[in-house]
């Protein structure tokens, strides 16, 4: 699997289809966020962002492999690891990307009655719940569910918002503790909806690999 991890990032990094949900997500947090804004707030807002950004990237690595290469790698390691690997890829980018605007935004909010360490576990918490979020929008809105661009490009879209909106959403639940705690002063970390947003995410990664191993 760490061969196969390699291999995805390496085409991810070389095509630099990573570049638009990059910039994607560093527009929402300039636009956004204010330096001095009660950390809690930003902190909000920075994991809120990642979802769309995440499910667009698991979406870039499942789609980024010629076909020829596609059946070469799936020849070699199984379709579904080689689909695994996909996935995995596609959220652990935007992860690390999401951990650093989280210390980012730490060190330079307002973090009057909230200690440096707690918001740090709390806006970490918040970023892999709306990635783990994310990043079952993007695998529900690729091969080998929704093959079709358009239609994969259009529940991509749709699932994301719904994901930010709905009741009961790990990702929505994440950003409103972080929300209410600006205004209350007081961080909450929301370890509830970070361990649901990985199972939910583990779950529709099983689901999508099982799927891609049927058509060996």
């Amino acid at each position: 699997m760490t061969a196969l991890l390699r291999y995805q990032s390496g085409l991810l990094l070389r095509s630099q289809r990573w570049l638009a949900p990059l910039l994607l997500y560093t527009a929402c947090l300039v636009v956004g966020i204010t330096f001095g804004e009660p950390v809690l707030g930003s902190l909000g807002l920075a994991a809120a962002a990642l979802l769309p950004v995440t499910a667009w990237s698991v979406r870039i690595c499942v789609t980024q492999e010629p076909p020829a290469a596609r059946g070469v790698v799936a020849a070699v390691a199984g379709r579904g690891r080689a689909h695994l690997a996909a996935l995995a890829t596609g959220a652990l980018w935007p992860v690390l990307v999401g951990a650093f605007a989280v210390l980012v935004v730490t060190l330079t909010g307002d973090r009057r009655g909230v200690g440096t360490g707690a918001a740090l576990v709390t806006g970490l918490l918040a970023v892999l719940a709306c990635a783990g979020t994310g990043a079952a929008v993007g695998a529900l809105s690729s091969r080998p569910f929704l093959p079709a661009p358009g239609r994969s490009l259009g529940a991509l879209v749709l699932g994301s918002l719904l994901a930010l909106v709905t009741t009961g959403s790990p990702a929505k639940h994440a950003v409103t503790a972080l929300v209410t705690g600006a205004r209350t002063a007081t961080a909450e970390p929301p370890w509830l909806a970070c361990g649901g947003a990985l199972l939910f995410a583990a779950a529709v990664a099983a689901l999508a690999r099982a799927a891609t191993a049927r058509l060996e």
